[in-house]
């Protein structure tokens, strides 16, 4: 474990999932890919759809968390509002990340990758980034975020070019 990445911390917004309706299974995914990337990843949080991701989000970014990852909410239902309670904590965006994990998608012969709204940005020198609900989904997020994670957790924090 790479202990210099920090803490990431992985939030699933599900109603039913937070009612015990049926099991997270992507909160779990997110949190052993990540893990796997050297981070050091506590439980996942499930909440309920809404407020109650941002008010997640907010409190990893002042434990000091590297990383933010939700998972679900991203879609068109009309409970999928994590991007909309995303979009205000963002002081910088990554907009191009977001679009590389849809077209993650898109490549992989998931044509409705392209309806995921997911954003990706930054919450002070927290990277933030929202992957939809599906395993797939997270498998494709997780793809695109071991390639440049790392990179932009450094930067984040002042870091240089290599």
């Amino acid at each position: 474990m790479n202990a210099s990445l920090g803490s990431a911390v992985v939030v699933t917004a599900s109603d039913r999932a937070s009612q015990g309706v049926y099991a997270d299974r992507s909160g779990p995914l997110a949190a052993a890919g990540l893990a796997g990337m050297g981070f050091q990843v506590g439980p996942v949080q499930v909440v309920p759809d809404g407020q109650p991701v941002a008010e997640a989000i907010t409190a990893a970014v002042a434990a000091g968390a590297s990383v933010v990852v939700t998972t679900g909410g991203t879609g068109l239902g009309p409970r999928d509002l994590t991007p909309e309670v995303t979009a205000p904590l963002l002081t910088r965006e990554l907009p191009q990340l977001a679009a590389l994990i849809a077209r993650r998608g898109i490549d992989a012969g998931v044509p409705t990758a392209c309806l995921s709204r997911g954003l990706a940005g930054m919450v002070g020198q927290t990277i933030v980034v929202n992957l939809p609900g599906s395993a797939g989904g997270v498998r494709d997020g997780l793809a695109v975020l071991e390639q440049v994670l790392p990179h932009a957790v450094d930067q984040a924090r002042g870091g240089d070019h290599p």
